[in-house]
């Protein structure tokens, strides 16, 4: 008795010790100059809850059972902060902005605040918890049977230990009223728990201390150093132990997802936060600090192994080594560490739960019951708190309850790792909602439901039914005799280790139906702007704007929003808001910019879905506004733009294959024109030649009277002159093409231009008449005059030629813009057909297909291509009363380019 009496004596004085710290904390915190409890040092001391007593001493009995495989508990956070680091650092700016008190929160608040999703998650947390508390207070009474001398068999159950219950009932009394002091004091997130994070921090250097101690001890005290050390390693079983890849990639993969996942590393990691910038810090001295902690975990398993007697249990070698020794005080600071493991993960998961279990389970009930107007007619603060002190202590007894009913045995030595797998059925929809816009509230519901389902069938149903026929039963033969739903060999996959067959079953379900159901189902409007917020929380500092004025008065709003965080808290939020809005006292106007800066501050205390669901009793309604969806338009803005994306594809094939067509049968003209041309050139060729020929031969056969050779003569002569403009035009328009030809820019007047092109047309003659107006015309330019006026002839020509109107007439018109003129030749005629207009300016081109109107399809190519010189163009105007061209050529031209 008297040793036990001596652990009671300095459990109660390293509590009040604890009491002391976190108490003094506090009380500097509150006057503003403590900004070291703000330390990046404290914060990642802090992370170190991750190491709990079943890591301070069962990790040592892990490394005895199963060599190095306990490095992957390490290995996983540590892969986590360093490879991860994103993903943490998106974590705390969301949790700060959209003030995040717990893991489900998160998670509902991404998922349009449901409290139905919350639930969910805050009853699987407190599943997956409960028993892990329970695994505390057995770490206690274990290390506390090793000083009273109870006998402790191989299967780590404690025999012959009256007080193990007492101690463990004593435990759960003390950690519940020490969380319950430093734990509930406010109700704020944003007022972190300064006192239990210092505490936490203080027990973090304590228990690194007291393993360090006990591992120093063993190494040089017990081994003579360093290279003894190692050479006992490598004689002991743990130094042939032999890696299973499967099973330490998935304990890694499980150890960082219950890193993010655990409730008591989420509120710590995240909601206790004050600096994301402290994410570097940790990122590098957190690994550094679990280093420490593992590195004497095989000496002390080793050494263990050798000294301690057989059947002797390998989780207390940390305690029991030293005391083997008579090194009772080394025993008993490993007992402190140890116990200080233990309580700093009672404390911190029982604040996280009770917040979890308050703002999502009693709230929202104590709301349905007290109807409407509980949001202004409770003392909702008080109901707040009182939920949280009870949930505290409902917690710590649920872990007692467990370890009560479990005894002590197999299944509770096992619970850290199925815990961790339990947790883990968070990471979809934690990792989805924050990097996925279209995952959806059903999606996340289904995934988390399958999964952790799967996880009590697969996992802690046989684990829990250890020993019993039901258990045996349940492996063998599955439920009802089906084989391929044995819990451990689902579909007939055996062979596979328990932990890994469960947590990739649970998760390839959970993460099947979250992507499923996702796809499946559209998001809710809130979903939606949440969703854009959570994604894009580095562009969006705020909170979506989703609610309109509706019925809400600043009165009823200040008296709800005094009942949560307090009277001077709220008048302070008020009077700010009517600062900021330009008046005076404390009612500011009911802007919905202000009811959702009140909804923020509430959520800090109640949470976001209760936040929400209190405000909308006064507010009477919800909506979306335009500068709500602007807030996701981004999202919308993505998916329409692959939308027009998609159908601007389609347009331009579209508009391809009708290129195509056109190009296809303006091919198809022009090859029917090239064969035209071929035979007119051959004929315009072969005629004038012919005709020379033949007249020729009889000059040159002679006999003829004077007017016959004079007749002759002219006839050969014209055939010459025909000949020899034809292959003026094929030269002229090689030239054109290759950009050969020089210019001879000089200025002129237009009319006089105009003039020259329809005498040389012969327009005259009476067979076209011809329409001006003189005082549109006299405009000086700078040009080749003498190939415009080609073109100018060429396309009066034309109009001669073929414009088929009873009495033809040419309407020349004259405009101009700027420094650009514009001449218009318009006749009376039909025009030319409309499945002509594309190939009219190409070469071998002709509008008619009357032979007898001569040419072969070279004049108006000819023209494109002069006035491409001049800097202008030539085009055909549609929809006239007859062949319209219209030419356009700067008022001073200067030489095109090629």
């Amino acid at each position: 008795m008297t040793i036990l009496n001596t652990l009671v004596a300095v459990s109660l004085g390293y509590v009040v010790l604890l009491f002391l710290i976190a108490f003094a904390a506090d009380r500097i915190a509150q006057t503003g100059r403590g900004r070291w409890l703000r330390s990046p040092v404290v914060y990642t001391l802090s992370l170190s809850v991750y190491c709990t007593a079943w890591t301070f001493f069962g990790a040592v009995g892990y490394a005895a059972r199963s060599g190095l495989e306990y490095l992957t508990i390490y290995l996983g956070p540590t892969l986590v902060l360093v490879g991860w680091w994103w993903l943490l650092r998106k974590l705390v700016r969301i949790g700060r902005s959209q003030r995040i008190t717990s893991i489900a929160d998160l998670i509902s608040s991404r998922f349009g605040k449901s409290n139905s999703l919350a639930v969910i998650v805050t009853l699987a947390a407190v599943i997956g918890t409960t028993p892990y508390i329970a695994l505390q207070l057995q770490s206690i009474t274990l290390a506390v049977s090793a000083f009273t001398g109870s006998v402790v068999n191989g299967a780590d159950e404690v025999v012959n230990a009256p007080d193990s219950r007492s101690v463990a009932l004593l435990v759960a009394t003390g950690l519940s009223i020490f969380t319950i002091l430093f734990g509930t004091r406010n109700l704020d997130a944003n007022e972190r728990h300064h006192g239990v994070v210092i505490a936490i921090a203080v027990e973090a250097v304590v228990k690194l201390m007291a393993l360090v101690a006990v591992g120093a001890y063993v190494t040089w005290g017990l081994s003579g150093g360093v290279g003894p050390m190692l050479a006992r390693i490598d004689a002991s079983v743990i130094g042939r132990w032999e890696v299973d890849p499967g099973r330490w990639m998935g304990l890694t993969f499980v150890a960082g997802a219950a890193f993010l996942c655990l409730p008591r590393m989420f509120q710590v990691l995240v909601v206790e936060n004050s600096d994301e910038a402290h994410l570097r810090t940790a990122s590098w001295a957190f690994p550094l600090y679990m280093i420490l902690m593992s590195l004497f975990v095989v000496p002390i398993a080793v050494v263990g192994l050798e000294i301690m007697p057989e059947g002797a249990n390998p989780d207390l070698f940390v305690v029991t080594l030293p005391l083997s020794q008579g090194r009772d005080g080394l025993a008993l600071f490993s007992f402190i560490g140890g116990f200080s493991a233990a309580t700093s993960m009672v404390i911190v998961a029982a604040i996280a739960l009770s917040t979890m279990v308050s703002n999502h389970v009693v709230m929202p009930i104590w709301l349905r019951l007290q109807g409407p107007g509980a949001s202004v007619s409770g003392d909702v603060r008080h109901v707040v708190l009182v939920s949280r002190r009870l949930s505290i202590a409902g917690v710590v007894f649920l872990g007692y309850l467990y370890f009560r009913l479990s005894g002590g045995g197999t299944a509770l030595a096992a619970i850290g790792l199925i815990s961790f797998v339990g947790v883990s059925q968070f990471l979809p929809a934690l990792v989805g909602g924050l990097f996925w816009r279209g995952a959806t509230r059903p999606g996340a519901i289904a995934g988390l439901l399958g999964g952790f389902g799967l996880w009590l069938y697969t996992l802690l149903l046989p684990n829990l039914a250890a020993q019993t026929a039901l258990e045996q039963s349940l492996l063998l033969s599955g439920p009802f005799g089906i084989g391929w739903l044995r819990p451990q060999a689902l579909f007939g996959i055996g062979g596979i280790d328990p932990l890994v067959h469960a947590m990739i079953w649970s998760l390839l379900v959970n993460v099947t139906l979250f992507l499923t159901i996702s796809l499946l189902t559209f998001p809710t409007p809130l979903e939606r702007l949440q969703g854009a917020q959570f994604v894009n929380v580095f562009e969006h500092s705020g909170n979506p704007r989703s609610w309109s004025r509706g019925g809400a008065e600043s009165e009823d709003l200040l008296v709800m929003a005094q009942r949560i965080i307090g009277p001077s808290e709220a008048q302070q939020i008020f009077q700010a808001e009517a600062g900021r809005q330009g008046l005076s006292g404390f009612l500011p106007e009911t802007t919905p910019d202000f009811i959702e800066r009140l909804e923020r501050e509430l959520s800090g205390s109640v949470g976001a879905a209760t936040a929400h669901a209190m405000v909308a009793q006064i507010v009477g309604r919800a909506s979306v506004s335009v500068e709500d969806l602007l807030a996701v338009a981004d999202e919308t803005a993505q998916m329409m733009e692959y939308s027009s994306q998609l159908e601007a594809k389609s347009s331009e094939l579209a508009r391809t294959a009708r290129q195509l067509r056109t190009a296809n049968e303006k091919l198809t003209q022009l090859s029917r024109q090239k064969d035209a041309f071929l035979s007119q050139i051959s004929h315009e060729l072969r005629t004038p030649m012919t005709s020379i020929r033949a007249f020729s031969e009889i000059l040159r056969d002679g006999g003829l009277d004077p007017d016959d050779q004079t007749r002759y003569s002219n006839v050969i002569h014209g055939e010459a002159l025909r000949l020899t403009r034809l292959l003026d035009d094929l030269l002229d328009l090689s030239v054109l093409e290759n950009g050969q030809v020089n210019l001879n820019l000089q200025e002129g007047r237009l009319d006089v231009t105009l003039d020259h092109a329809i005498a040389s047309a012969s327009a005259a003659s009476g067979k076209l008449r011809i329409r001006r107006d003189k005082t549109q015309e006299g405009i000086t330019i700078f040009t080749d005059l003498d190939r415009l006026s080609q073109v100018f002839i060429n396309l009066i020509a034309n109009a001669r030629k073929y414009c088929d109107a009873a009495r033809p007439e040419l309407r020349i018109s004259v405009h101009r813009t700027g420094g650009t003129l514009t001449v218009d030749f318009i006749d009376n005629g039909a025009g030319i057909p409309s499945d002509k207009h594309g190939v009219i300016f190409e070469k071998f081109a002709r509008v008619t297909s009357d032979q007898s109107a001569g040419g072969a399809g070279l004049g108006l190519a000819i023209c494109r291509e002069i006035m491409g010189r001049l800097g202008g163009s030539v085009a055909y105007l549609p929809g006239q009363t007859g062949a319209a061209f219209r030419v356009t050529l700067p008022l001073r031209a200067g030489p095109a380019t090629s």
